[in-house]
């Protein structure tokens, strides 16, 4: 829309007046001296750049719906993108108390992320993998133990173009299959298609490299905009209940116009007593909100145009072809492994550590094995753990309960995917307890009283040098704001330092996200964010992170979201290590 303000056109759906109003302003006012004719040209090709203007105004400042002041921004480094900030959020520093605007802000530039300037036409001008192509800085160097080498990486397009701009999301390792040995390596953007890597060597003999392409910068793009702008992507089912009547409806996290509908039936809202927090289902027609007993997944509803869909299925996840060439790694007098004791806040390092013969080495901390029940059961006696989380943490509670014959578990007839379940082991007095970690969550159907917040839990906690704390929470807030996570992670957050506060000798583990997820509801670019907030939210906090994700990413197990049992065994001798430090 125009608006004429003296003699200047000027776009008010943009912050600055079009250029031309200024170019021409002196000549509008001979333009009715001229013949009728002339006078509706000059002012229909004015009109014309104008609009055209107002076109790039709108798309470079509304590009994914969000706020300019939130969203886009070039500096130094490149078109960047927080992809936050639309309307439609449940949480912002303005009337949420238990985030600054700093912090937010803060959290927002740890987590920005290069987008494509403009939005693609084609699948011509994406991210091609198959085109792209990585080199070793010097090969044949001499390499040992205990030193890096670096990868060039060049991002090219279906048409074999380089990029001009970064975004895409690369994963790198280093790898040998005959030793069942690899280590994660962080991809460093150039903002302008080129990326480098630095990988650690750490084991001797032969090592090559691998980089996968998980999602292009435009396949990036949709995910990032279907986050902000659609949470009713995944949709639930409440399940009604009284006086032999039922009834369902859906529900969701948000009030959002997809739930609301036409109002007519909106909105029953369950307020957690302890933590605020709130949940929304559509109101039945003749029972009473009180009557929600049931809760379960619904299903999956994505809106994708053509492109769109196209972007998130090809070229995901895929091997960049490059330098295949075995890198000789020399061996060194120096053991490569860290002698700090396994403890509550430290540093998570790139590389966390690596695999060799199938055995992950911390480079964190002293990490030890637990290879029989006997030593699991020793480092666990008088311990009471409370697990918290998904179905990757529910992965933990199994392979305790499987290895350790000793610990058995308790009936308590709940769901088989949402627990609580209970195992106890009488001989050592530990007690391990499984629970999910609340809405949202997909599910199968099961009882609303059983789905407990983790904050709500951890206030309830009396903690103490025989308590153990564990919990994860990322892969049921993919489809949502990132905003909306942020809330539920600062509420944690205010329950873990109060636990923290009544009793210090707790012990408190957070289990990172992992990699497996490749489609719109959960990508390893979703998780990954998701997994950068946690971090920097709890950074402050004396407890354990437990970094899955450099374990996930760089093992040779087949990509799941549910990793391979080797993968998790290791995961569970790392807590162990941090459970019985000594």
């Amino acid at each position: 829309m125009l608006e004429w303000q003296g003699h200047i056109p000027t776009c008010t759906s943009c912050s600055t007046a079009c250029p031309i109003g200024y170019i021409y302003r002196d000549l509008i006012s001979h333009i009715w001296r001229m013949g009728r004719l002339l006078q509706l040209l000059i002012l229909a090709l004015i009109l014309l750049i104008c609009i055209y203007l107002l076109f790039v105004c709108q798309f470079n400042q509304c590009l994914l719906n969000v706020s300019p002041s939130n969203h886009l921004k070039y500096n130094h480094t490149g078109f960047t993108s927080h992809c936050s900030g639309i309307t439609n959020r449940t949480f912002t520093p303005t009337n949420d108390s238990l985030i600054s605007k700093e912090e937010w802000e803060s959290l927002l530039t740890e987590l920005q992320w290069s987008l494509p300037p403009v939005f693609l036409l084609s699948t011509d001008e994406a991210t091609n993998p198959t085109k792209c192509s990585f080199s070793v800085v010097n090969p044949n160097s001499n390499h040992t133990v205990g030193g890096f080498i670096d990868v060039i990486l060049i991002a090219r397009d279906t048409k074999n173009r380089i990029k001009t701009y970064g975004g895409d999301f690369f994963q790198a390792k280093l790898f040998n299959s005959e030793l069942k040995a690899s280590t994660y390596g962080a991809v460093t953007d150039h903002f302008n298609g080129t990326y480098t890597a630095r990988l650690a060597l750490h084991w001797p003999g032969p090592a090559k490299v691998s980089i996968r392409l998980v999602h292009s910068s435009e396949a990036v793009q949709v995910l990032c905009r279907q986050r902000e702008q659609d949470p009713d992507k995944v949709y639930f089912q409440g399940y009604f209940e009284e006086g032999g009547k039922q009834e369902t409806a859906m529900c969701n996290a948000q009030r959002s116009p997809r739930l609301v509908g036409n109002n007519s039936q909106c909105c029953c809202e369950y307020r957690e007593p302890v933590t605020g927090e709130t949940w929304f289902c559509r109101r039945p027609s003749s029972l009473p909100c009180l009557a929600l007993t049931y809760h379960s997944m619904g299903g999956y509803q994505a809106v994708l145009s053509k492109l769109e869909t196209t972007l998130l299925k090809s070229s995901t996840n895929i091997i960049v072809p490059g330098d295949n060439s075995a890198i000789d790694v020399q061996q060194q007098d120096t053991e490569i492994r860290s002698q700090t004791k396994c403890r509550p806040g430290l540093h998570t390092s790139v590389p966390a550590g690596f695999y060799l013969l199938d055995h992950w080495t911390s480079l964190v901390c002293d990490s030890k094995y637990f290879p029989s029940a006997k030593l699991i059961s020793g480092c666990l006696k008088d311990k009471q753990i409370l697990m918290m989380g998904d179905s990757t943490l529910r992965q933990w509670f199994d392979y305790l309960e499987k290895t350790v014959p000793t610990l058995k578990r308790l009936n308590l007839h709940t769901s088989s995917k949402s627990g609580p379940f209970e195992a106890v082991d009488t001989q050592s007095n530990t007690r391990i307890i499984w629970r999910a970690h609340g809405i949202p969550i997909r599910t199968s159907k099961t009882p609303w009283a059983d789905l407990h917040y983790i904050a709500s839990e951890v206030e309830g906690l009396a903690g103490g040098a025989h308590s153990v704390v564990v919990f994860t929470i990322w892969a049921h807030f993919t489809t949502y704001p990132l905003a909306m996570y942020a809330h539920r992670l600062v509420i944690i957050r205010r329950a873990v330092a109060s636990l923290l506060r009544r009793s210090p000798t707790t012990l408190v583990v957070i289990k990172s996200a992992n990699t497996g997820y490749k489609d719109v509801y959960g990508s390893d670019w979703l998780s990954w964010q998701l997994d950068m907030a946690l971090r920097e939210i709890f950074r402050d906090l004396p407890v354990v992170l437990i970094d899955v994700w450099q374990m996930t990413s760089c093992h040779y197990s087949p990509d799941n979201i549910h990793p391979s049992s080797v993968v998790i065994q290791n995961e569970v001798d790392l807590f162990l290590s941090f459970v019985c430090p000594q």
